[in-house]
């Protein structure tokens, strides 16, 4: 069986799927004008809520920043921990370049998938739901709910099957590392916890999230500071090995540059997630003014994933020396000065960022375990969302749509502590499938459907000239953009006590 999954594995991840996904970023950053470069000044206006006034969302709704951090506690993860390390590892230090590239790239595909997210989301049990399901079925070659299905369905196994291992598994690891705690009795407070925040509903989700994630990145990050500061002087050297690695420069990793380019690709999507289709339903959740504002912040929550936490990480291994670098083969071909006989093909991840905090603060089992802890598990609360907006896609939210969906949950929560207690190589294994297929379908399905998002940016851009980007009179038909968009007609009109107004639309 392990076999067949691996095999699979390699056919979802080939390399034409590294070529889709650098492809699609590059092609959708040009068309965007580059603005996940030249509007982050925006994206911090729209993050602290500042397009906001007060008295124009209510109490019960989610906020732009909310929405955020629901879809950073997803991109932030065991990828920023074990996967920087295990790219590292297997593509040397020059995969690090390529996951700053494919991360760079990707704000721009994170743009247009989550403001289609917002474009096409509707209004379900008191709150906002939408994703790739959703949009693809209104929006796909004028509307293919075929597609739309297809989405869904690799959504729901992929989130409650295959990709909630990964993150349960290095949370039980760490932990047994860390304390000596039994990796099932972790599965079982794992479990315990997620019912509770579960079975809250999406506003706890959210105010979990909105408390958590900030907290837990900015921690982190401190952590990596401290020991950066300490080995400042190794810095800039360290980034000089990067670069000078990702382009064959670098004599003992001149062999495996195509290695560095598929890890540095696979373990940036996988840790950022841009493309894959996933942050488009927590943007989906927003209260907001303007489809573009959940597109331009969740393109900035790109930055805080992999331009931060994951360099941050891919620091402190690299200048303490902590990994060693192995063939596609398996084969050793590099030993840091950091490194020990415990680190092996099978034993990267964790270990490596153990081991550099040792070198750099001590108690590095410690670090880890509790970094673990709070990036995984948000991730998995970011996998349960985005699951049951695609079984809410699939099944409806009728009494026989909610019996499907609790059966599904406990699926998800079944298959969360069965990965505390398989192999971390099985686990990886499966998250990859789950990565890949999602990102299979949605990256496909907005190089078709692009459009609508590059004419909503155009009409940001607009507001924003004329002052007006704050206004609460978005109207989808008015600036060219075909489908029934009664939603929308509600937000602006009945939901802020407003008149329909004309909005003449200046694109330069």
């Amino acid at each position: 069986m392990e076999s067949f999954i691996n095999q699979l594995n390699g056919i979802i991840w080939s390399p034409l799927l590294v070529y889709l996904c650098l492809g699609a970023g590059l092609f959708f950053t040009l068309k965007i004008g580059g603005a996940q470069f030249f509007m982050v000044k925006e994206m911090i206006r729209l993050l602290l809520g500042k397009d906001v006034k007060p008295g124009e969302r209510s109490k019960d709704s989610i906020s732009g920043f909310e929405a955020m951090c629901m879809s950073v506690s997803g991109r932030v993860g065991t990828g920023n921990i074990a996967g920087v390390a295990t790219a590292i590892a297997l593509g040397g230090p020059g995969s690090i370049f390529w996951l700053w590239v494919i991360s760079l790239l990707g704000a721009a595909s994170s743009y247009v998938e989550s403001t289609l997210g917002q474009l096409y989301k509707e209004q379900i049990e008191g709150g906002y739901r939408g994703g790739p399901a959703y949009y693809f079925k209104k929006g796909f070659l004028g509307g293919k709910a075929w597609y739309g299905n297809l989405f869904a369905i690799v959504t729901v196994a992929g989130m409650s099957l295959f990709m909630p291992s990964v993150q349960s598994n290095v949370i039980a690891g760490s932990m047994q590392t860390a304390t000596g705690i039994p990796t099932w009795v972790t599965g079982l407070a794992i479990v315990t916890l997620l019912s509770i925040i579960i079975f809250g509903g999406a506003k706890r989700i959210a105010k979990f999230a909105g408390v958590v994630v900030p907290f837990m990145a900015i921690a982190y990050i401190i952590v990596a500071l401290i020991v950066l500061a300490l080995n400042a002087g190794d810095i800039v050297p360290s980034l000089a090995l990067i670069v000078r690695s990702a382009f064959g420069q670098e004599e003992a990793f001149a062999g495996i540059v195509g290695t560095a380019v598929m890890w540095g690709v696979k373990r940036g999507i996988y840790s950022n997630e841009a493309g894959q289709g996933t942050g488009p339903a927590s943007a989906a959740a927003a209260d907001t003014s303007h489809p573009a504002k959940q597109g331009l912040i969740q393109a900035f929550s790109i930055y805080i994933d992999s331009v931060f936490v994951c360099t941050a990480t891919a620091l402190m291994i690299i200048i303490t020396g902590a990994y060693k670098v192995f063939s596609p083969t398996g084969k050793e071909i590099y030993s840091g000065f950091g490194s020990s006989a415990e680190m092996t093909v099978s034993t990267i991840g964790p270990l490596n960022t153990t081991a550099a905090l040792d070198a750099g603060i001590g108690y590095g089992a410690y670090i880890v375990a509790i970094a673990i802890m709070f990036f995984a598990f948000t991730t998995i609360l970011a996998y349960f969302w985005n699951g049951d907006s695609a079984a809410v896609y699939l099944f409806g939210d009728e009494a026989s749509g909610k019996k499907i969906r609790k059966i599904l949950t406990i699926v998800f929560l079944g298959f969360t502590f069965l990965g505390t207690i398989m192999s971390g190589g099985l686990a990886w294994t499966l998250g990859d499938i789950g990565v890949g297929m999602m990102a299979w379908v949605n990256i496909v399905g907005i190089l078709v459907m692009f459009k609508p998002t590059i004419i909503c940016l155009k009409d940001y851009k607009s507001r924003m000239k004329n002052g007006t980007q704050d206004d609460w009179d978005f109207d989808p038909n008015k600036i060219g953009i075909q489908g029934d968009f009664k939603l929308w007609d509600d937000i602006r009109i009945k939901g802020r006590d407003l008149e329909p107004t004309e909005v003449e639309l200046e694109i330069s």
